[in-house]
C-alpha cells in the first residue's frame, strides 16, 4: 500500500508517466419492452423485465496528474487482450522513458502475458517501457482506474445498451469528452492518513 501511495506522491513528470489501469465486465442488456419516455412531471420508465446479451470487458488506463485516460471495449477478458492493450499504452507514450503502470494483481497482469501474445524481442522490448506496481491483495480501492471506471459508469454506461457497438461508440465520446475537459483526479490519500486509518494494519505503530 505505502509503495503505491509513495508513487502518487511523485510530481508529474512526462518522462516517467504515472498510468492507472483497471478492467471491468459490462453487461449487454436488452429491452423486453419499448420504454416509456420522459415528460414533464414525469420520469421515464422502463420495464423491469430484460434481457441478458452477453458481457464485454473494458480496459481502462488513466494518467490522473496529465487529465488523459485511454479505453478498449473487447468482447472477451483474456492474457493476449490485456497485453495488446499494454501495446496501446505504450504507443500513446511514444517519448516516455518509462511508464509508471499502477494496477491490481490479477494473474492475467504479468510479463508473462506479453510472451504468449508478442514475439520474444517484442514482449521484452514492450517489457522494458514499463515498471509495474502493483496495488496490494484486497486493495484495488487504491487504484485510481477504479474511481475512472465509476466515473464511467455514472456518466455513460448507467442503462440498458445490448450492442457492444454501441457501447464502443458512447465510450469512445466519453473518453473524447473527458480527456478535452482536462479532467483529473485529485487523490488525497496519504501515508500519513493511512497509519491513522488503516491503524489495525501497523500492530507496532505508536501514535
Amino acid at each position: 500500500m505505502e509503495k503505491v501511495l509513495d508513487v502518487y506522491k511523485r510530481p508529474y513528470n512526462p518522462q516517467f508517466p504515472i498510468v492507472c489501469m483497471d478492467e471491468s465486465p459490462k453487461q449487454l442488456i436488452k429491452e423486453t419492452r419499448k420504454p416509456i419516455q420522459a415528460f414533464p412531471g414525469q420520469s421515464a420508465r422502463h420495464d423491469y423485465e430484460y434481457e441478458r446479451c452477453g458481457v464485454c470487458n473494458i480496459f481502462m488506463a488513466n494518467e490522473p496528474l496529465a487529465g488523459k485516460r485511454l479505453v478498449q471495449i473487447t468482447e472477451k477478458k483474456t492474457k493476449t487482450l490485456w497485453a495488446h492493450f499494454i501495446e496501446k499504452i505504450a504507443e500513446n507514450y511514444p517519448e516516455a522513458e518509462k511508464i509508471i503502470l499502477v494496477m491490481d494483481n490479477l494473474n492475467t497482469h504479468n510479463p508473462g502475458a506479453l510472451y504468449e501474445a508478442f514475439h520474444p524481442e517484442k514482449a521484452k522490448k514492450l517489457w522494458d517501457r514499463f515498471e509495474f506496481v502493483y496495488t496490494p491483495k484486497h486493495g484495488s480501492w487504491l487504484n485510481m482506474a477504479e474511481i475512472e471506471l465509476n466515473v464511467l459508469n455514472g456518466q455513460c454506461l448507467n442503462r440498458r445498451i445490448d450492442d457492444i457497438s454501441l457501447v464502443k461508440s458512447e465510450v469512445e465520446a466519453w473518453q473524447n469528452h473527458r480527456n478535452n475537459k482536462d479532467a483529473r483526479i485529485n487523490w488525497q490519500f496519504t501515508t500519513d492518513k493511512a497509519r491513522v486509518k488503516l491503524k489495525r494494519l501497523y500492530p507496532t505503530y505508536d501514535e
